[in-house]
């Protein structure tokens, strides 16, 4: 039996309306050998168009603030450092360099604040790795170009180190190496261009620590992972619009999250409390959200279309079963016993048209807190810090069985409107599926969730429920284990129960 999990490595207006076109996935006979990409066609809907139209900064210096000349080579480094804390800077128009050293930075004060004219931009020239950095905080940084630093993978440009209560608005972060910015505790994203960088647009990390008060609001998040890093590092898990880590207490909304090379969001090992509402998620080569080894989450009013088109026609064409989904739920769940606005994940009022399927659920039976095939390097779950506890014997009994692993639990998928014309996403089958499913634990030789355990927990003993949901479209349903395709009176009947008070309709439109 084959089965999939990620691997682990170390951000629009309100909801558009639709208008549905009327008309009936493996591929297409006769389709190129390169995958097709979504077209991304939200120029005709109201979302957050700021790289089209990015807002202009203060035309003249404001009071009291220091200038900033594009002349000088270092010059914004220098002032910064010769100036105090809570000072506010003005770039002038034109291009500003850094020292040519690859690690000449801007390190700024307590409370600074980086105001951009028009025309004003900070240009690492592929030489400098980092534009901002240091653990100051409280910096504000509004109207400045960022492009074309060369940060490592896995680092990034601005806030390389994770300082905390950090503001970036109005920015154009573009064309650099590893992750447009970084993130830190109470950190606000608003209104930025986060664009073709070459893993992420942001990464959402802090070494050692949990990132707090999370805000990423009215972004255009397009064209991330430029160095295609998951075919560099076949199954890394390491590239997305926003990659999301160890981060408590999130909202993620009136974002524009497009045309990215892999996932739009991916939220990624022990995250918490996320609110994720009033995006429009389309036309990225992978998963519109992701959301792994993580906990409580309200995933709502979303416009999710076209999605998944790539990575998922890749995997059919290659022979896998597994349902890829536009929206996976890989090992993550409800826990009351984390603190959160809410105690499940619950996915409603949200439109998914013409994506590679709809909505996966998934536990690897073997992935758990100090298994060998944790791909979460070591991580253990938020109950159980320590990780040597979930070893033999005890983890054969509760409360360990149940909190060394995370679940795939509490999960309520209701009143959304589900849409697929196959004929749209050029498929024959395997792009229909809704999916709740483990593999065959087998490994290590002392786990406790061998065979059909946590298959049969996950299909049926954890509260994982789909009802009142509008289906268009010739859709079908998996439930336990991949090789359980059901139709849609299946899904609804004994033993599944699936679907109650949802509408079925097989032809979108018709």
């Amino acid at each position: 039996m084959r089965f999939k999990w990620r691997n682990r490595s170390p951000a629009a207006a309100p909801l558009a309306l639709l208008l549905l076109a009327a008309t009936g996935c493996e591929s297409t006979p006769g389709a190129p050998a390169e995958p097709t990409r979504a077209p991304s066609t939200a120029a005709s809907t109201s979302v957050a168009r700021v790289c089209a139209k990015p807002a202009a900064g203060p035309a003249t210096a404001p009071a009291d603030a220091v200038t900033v000349d594009p002349a000088v080579v270092g010059d914004l480094a220098a002032k910064t450092r010769s100036n105090p804390p809570n000072t506010t800077f003005w770039l002038r128009p034109g291009t500003h360099r850094l020292e040519p050293d690859r690690y000449a930075q801007v390190i700024p004060k307590a409370g600074n604040r980086y105001l951009g004219a028009p025309g004003a931009v900070l240009d690492g020239r592929k030489k400098n790795q980092y534009a901002f950095g240091g653990g100051a905080r409280d910096v504000t940084i509004r109207f400045l170009t960022v492009q074309r630093f060369v940060a490592p993978p896995d680092e990034g440009v601005v806030n390389h180190d994770s300082a905390d209560g950090w503001v970036i608005e109005h920015a154009t972060i573009q064309y650099n190496s590893g992750a447009g910015l970084m993130a830190g505790a109470r950190q606000q994203v608003r209104a930025n261009c986060l664009r073709e960088n070459g893993q992420y647009g942001m990464n959402a990390y802090k070494a050692g620590g949990t990132i707090r008060g999370l805000v990423v609001e009215g972004n255009e998040i397009v064209g991330n992972n430029t160095g295609d890093w998951e075919r560099r590092r076949e199954g890394c898990g390491c590239t997305g619009g926003i990659k999301f880590w160890a981060v408590d207490g999130a909202d993620v909304r009136d974002n524009w999250v497009h045309d990215n090379r892999g996932t739009g969001l991916w939220a990624d090992t022990n995250n918490n409390d996320f609110r994720i509402e009033d995006n429009v998620l389309e036309a990225n080569d992978g998963a519109a959200l992701i959301y792994e080894t993580s906990y409580n989450a309200v995933i709502r009013k979303n416009t999710i279309r076209r999605n998944n088109w790539v990575e998922g026609r890749r995997q059919a064409e290659r022979g896998d079963d597994f349902p890829f989904a536009t929206v996976y739920l890989s090992e993550s769940g409800g826990e009351p016993r984390i603190k959160a606005r809410t105690d499940k994940i619950e996915i409603y009022q949200n439109v998914l048209e013409n994506n590679w399927s709809g909505i996966t659920l998934w536990e690897n039976a073997d992935r758990f807190c100090n298994s060998p095939a944790n791909t979460s390097s070591g991580d253990c779950t938020m109950l159980v810090p320590d990780t040597d506890r979930c070893a033999q014997p005890a983890i054969a009994e509760p409360p360990l069985y149940d909190d060394c692993r995370w679940k795939t639990q509490r999960v309520d998928i209701h009143d959304n409107r589900f849409v697929l014309d196959k004929s749209v996403v050029k498929c024959t089958s395997k792009c229909d599926r809704m999916a709740v499913l483990a593999n065959y634990g087998t490994y290590p030789d002392w786990s406790p969730y061998k065979a059909e355990r946590v298959s049969e927990a996950i299909t049926g003993k954890q509260g994982n429920r789909w009802h009142d949901n509008v289906y268009l479209g010739p859709w079908k349903f998996v439930a336990h284990d991949p090789s359980r395709v059901l139709t849609f009176g299946e899904w609804q009947g004994t033993p599944y129960q699936q679907d109650a008070g949802s509408t079925f309709r097989t032809r979108a439109g018709g």
